[in-house]
């Protein structure tokens, strides 16, 4: 599903990998649950490495996304939260390598915990479909 990055000269650049905002054309919404570093076989991928678990969440988005007909390409918004704001850049230095095209509009927040304590990042998304 094209979308469309929204750009207004009132407002300051992003100073991460986001747009925003962004619009999307109507269709069927897609809405993911918080996805984790969580891989396939129900462990746990780089326990204590950002880097590591930023690739997993992303790789679990996009199956959750092709599951339902789509990519990454088509996810308009992100909720990224985190244990550490630290690891922003890192972060988004890994969600450059999976949303190519116009980033997602996004919210980042720091968190105290999770459900499982080696977690160190959760994304939940929206998706538009055709």
């Amino acid at each position: 599903m094209p979308k469309n990055e929204i750009v207004s000269p009132d407002l300051a650049v992003p100073n991460g990998h986001f747009a925003q905002a962004t619009v999307a054309a109507p269709g069927r919404l897609v809405f993911i649950s918080g996805m984790t570093a969580r891989n396939a076989d129900g462990g746990i991928t780089g326990v204590g490495d950002i880097t590591a678990q930023t690739h997993q969440v992303c790789q679990n988005l996009a199956a959750a996304m092709e599951a339902a007909g789509g990519t990454l390409d088509d996810i308009a918004r992100v909720d990224v939260y985190v244990r550490d704001m630290a690891d922003f850049e890192a972060v988004h230095a890994v969600r450059r390598q999976y949303f190519t095209g116009v980033a997602p509009a996004s919210t980042m927040v720091e968190v105290s915990g999770f459900v499982k304590k080696d977690y160190l990042i959760e994304i939940n998304a929206i998706g538009v479909l055709s």
